[in-house]
């Protein structure tokens, strides 16, 4: 059995070293190649104020997510649940430097013995694929739906749990596709996945190797959203 986890996330800005945060989380899993209908998703209260700019891309406001839970009440309940698997994020640069700043900031008494995420996990990011596997041209997750058919239409901003099924559905046609997605039910199990705030599951444990882009390959450059 495998296990991957499609993971995205929404920040107030770009920078987590200038003091921005994640206000969204949301991991997809997989179980090999087929999406179960299993997530896990949080907004939460960053402390601050969101920059314009990335309110823009999201949507998300600072007054919808005051009385959401700050990152420490979900850290190691998220550490629980993609503990063993692929992470599968687009531009997991970016991604992995807000989670790992997150643990940084945190209490060492808060969650147990942390490591980076990339230690944790297999990451693969689809960015790097993308960008080996179609070079010179635009790989940002809406490009890419387009150039594998994937019906983006419902979103009209970026949210952290549709993007991460959206990627899950890019990263399957770009690595070969599968027969069925979700055992015939796909239609029924994606529209109950919109408007929900959270959900647990139970955690399922694999050993897997790791698979690590290389620096240039994962470079940031000017790809926020890329």
């Amino acid at each position: 059995m495998i296990r991957q986890i499609l993971l995205d996330t929404e920040t107030t800005g770009l920078e987590p070293t200038k003091g921005h945060r994640i206000i969204e989380i949301a991991a997809v899993e997989l179980i090999n190649r087929r999406f179960t209908g299993n997530y896990w998703h949080y907004y939460i209260n960053p402390d601050r104020p969101i920059d314009e700019g990335a309110q823009k891309v999201h949507g998300i406001t600072a007054e919808f997510l005051k009385d959401k839970l700050r990152f420490a009440d979900i850290a190691q309940e998220f550490l629980d649940y993609i503990q063993d698997s692929d992470l599968i994020i687009h531009n997991a640069p970016f991604d992995l430097s807000f989670l790992n700043h997150e643990y940084k900031l945190l209490k060492k008494d808060t969650i147990k013995k942390f490591q980076l995420l990339e230690n944790r996990c297999t990451i693969i990011d689809t960015l790097a694929m993308a960008r080996q596997k179609h070079r010179g041209q635009k790989n940002n997750l809406d490009a890419l739906c387009k150039r594998y058919q994937v019906d983006n239409s419902k979103r009209d901003w970026h949210g952290a749990l549709i993007d991460a099924e959206l990627l899950g559905w890019v990263y399957l046609a770009m690595t070969g596709g599968q027969k069925s997605l979700f055992d015939g039910t796909s239609e029924e199990t994606n529209d109950s996945w919109h408007g929900k705030k959270q959900t647990k599951i139970k955690r399922v444990v694999n050993h897997l190797k790791i698979l690590r882009a290389s620096p240039e390959e994962i470079a940031l450059d000017d790809a926020y959203y890329d």
